[in-house]
Formats: structure tokens, sequence, C-alpha cells
């Protein structure tokens, strides 16, 4: 799965101080204090998890973009229902099983629904920006046999380095 290790929010606090934890817990009280938006039409997905490369906005992912940082999470041919409060849409999820190993692992196209979500204000040198902290997935069709159990993605996946990027940047 993907080698950038998302974190789930119950091994937040060891990994992140405990207010960035809270903010990614809570839709509500995002890092640096500051409400959420109003509606996601300002809240873009951190490309590989890093908030200072490429903001992806709702027509994104429409020929890939990655979730990991090593590519080994991507998402593909996405069509979104929704943008707003959260990010709905629907399209392949990319994941590579990396056995033995990432670079030689086999990459499965897996049909998902994936929900962003907990909007954080990360506030940047250039301009503060929201980003989704939370993604979401459920499996129409199921998981391939080599991605079940222990081989499984995060789900729900919290992008650390956007939480600790927002609590970073952002102080009262």
């Amino acid at each position: 799965m993907p080698a950038t290790t998302p974190v789930s929010p119950s091994t937040l606090p060891s990994v992140i101080p405990a207010t960035a934890a809270a903010a990614a817990s809570s839709p509500s009280t995002p890092a640096g204090g500051a409400a959420p938006p109003q509606t996601g039409t300002d809240t873009f997905i951190a490309e590989g998890q890093d908030v200072h490369g490429t903001a992806l906005y709702e027509p994104a992912c429409t020929s890939g973009c990655a979730l990991s940082g090593d590519s080994t999470a991507i998402l593909a041919r996405m069509t979104w229902t929704t943008w707003s409060t959260e990010a709905v849409g629907a399209g392949t999820y990319k994941l590579d099983d990396c056995v033995p190993n990432c670079a030689a692992g086999e990459v499965f196209d897996v049909a998902t629904v994936v929900t962003f979500s907990r909007p954080l204000l990360v506030c940047l040198t250039s301009k503060p920006r929201w980003f989704w902290s939370r993604a979401s997935f459920k499996f129409p069709d199921g998981l391939p046999k080599a991605l079940q159990g222990g081989g499984a993605p995060q789900n729900p996946w919290t992008f650390s380095s956007v939480v600790t990027e927002a609590q970073q940047t952002c102080v009262d």
C-alpha cells in the first residue's frame, strides 16, 4: 500500500501535536481556529499530500492524480457529483500492492467512490488555502484478493502531512 504511510485518526496524537489531531478529527475545528469554508469551492486536494505542490480542484483526477507521495495510490477517471462541504466522486483507484516492493508491485485498477472531507486551512506564504485532510473509500465491486486483509488500503485515510502543515502554518 502507499509507502507514504497514511495515518489513522487513532494514531495521530503520537505523530503530530494534539491540536492538529483535534483539527483532523473535527470538521468544525480546523487548525488556526479559522472557520471552515461554507462551500468547498475553495477546497483542494494536495496532490501527493504536498501542499506546496499542485493544488487539485474538482475537475482534477480525470487523467490521474497521486494521493500518496510515492504514486502508489492514484485516482483516475474521476467524475465528481459533489464539491461543497465535502467532495464525492466516482472513478478508478489505482493501487500498487507493493509486492515484492512498490517499484516492482502490481497496480490494480479498483472501482471506487471517494469522499474527501475535513477541510483544513494551510497558511502558505503566497496564499492561505483550504485542503481536504481525509479520504474515505467505498469499493462497489470489492477489492482484488491481493488488496484484502493486510494488503488493504488505508480507509479512511487521514492525510497526515496536510494536517501537520495546517498546524505548523496557521497559528492563532
